[in-house]
């Protein structure tokens, strides 16, 4: 390969392993980007829809408490028994599935506070209220719900409500992760770029000085000798092809004059 066409074929081939460099570290450091953004969506909408699905728990559970304590109504046992049941199960899954379970350590706590308490109440407050009326009942399970239960109740639901927020703590700092992840992902692409506009303007100069410049010259000497018959000159350098290019024109004028003589 000679001088001419290694310098353009380098200099292209060049450019081209730097855009698919670039484009390569790029392409994994958005698809980095793009994870980690999944993850945080995921996670969020996953915390949601556990505490959701405790609050409605909680919420059942308080509503069948408030007809057996406050209405006396047996019949709301086994529904407050299995709202029970499906509020520590769901929190069961979400210690499971949880990387940071400092959050759930008070929704727990709580929890079972609230477990104690419940059975507490089912197995002796339901069975005290057997010798009284409804009006007695309905009094003293009215205390009891006052007193005792309203209060662990809404320190459940907080919990709750603070479990179900518990992502956004760590989005700050995942946020700055992210965001050096973007840098690294655009920081290739504009080295990249840099580098490819020195290339061109390298490529630019030497395609000017080496094969433009001279072109122009020999077109210009021939013209000149053919119409006026001025000795063909090329102004300039003239390296590698241009020069046999050059070369070749003189000594075809040659010849020519040559025949003529």
């Amino acid at each position: 390969m000679t001088g001419l066409r290694k310098r353009v074929t380098v200099g292209f081939l060049s450019i081209v392993c730097l855009l698919f460099f670039s484009g390569m570290v790029s392409f994994l450091e958005l698809s980095h980007l793009s994870r980690d953004t999944g993850e945080i969506l995921k996670a969020n909408k996953r915390n949601i829809e556990l505490a959701k699905e405790m609050l409605d728990a909680a919420h059942e559970q308080n509503i069948a408490l408030i007809h057996l304590a406050v209405f006396g109504d047996r019949s709301y046992d086994s529904l407050c028994r299995a709202e029970l049941e499906r509020l520590e199960n769901t929190l069961l899954i979400a210690q499971n599935e949880a990387l940071e379970k400092s959050f759930l350590d008070s929704l727990a706590f709580a929890t079972t506070e609230l477990r104690l308490l419940t059975d507490n109440y089912l197995a002796f407050g339901l069975a005290g209220s057997d010798s009284l009326n409804v009006a007695q009942v309905d009094s003293v399970g009215g205390r009891w719900y006052n007193d005792e239960y309203e209060a662990l109740y809404g320190r459940l639901t907080s919990a709750i409500k603070n479990y179900m927020t518990s992502t956004q703590s760590s989005l700050a700092p995942r946020a700055e992760q992210m965001k050096k992840n973007a840098y690294r992902a655009v920081t290739p692409v504009l080295i990249s770029l840099a580098v490819m506009i020195a290339i061109v303007l390298m490529l630019y100069y030497f395609m000017t000085i080496y094969c433009v410049n001279p072109i122009l010259g020999m077109n210009k000497g021939l013209g000149d000798y053919l119409s006026f018959r001025i000795p063909f000159t090329v102004k300039g350098e003239c390296k590698d092809e241009m020069l046999e290019l050059k070369e070749k024109i003189d000594t075809l004028i040659n010849q020519s004059k040559q025949s003529k003589s």
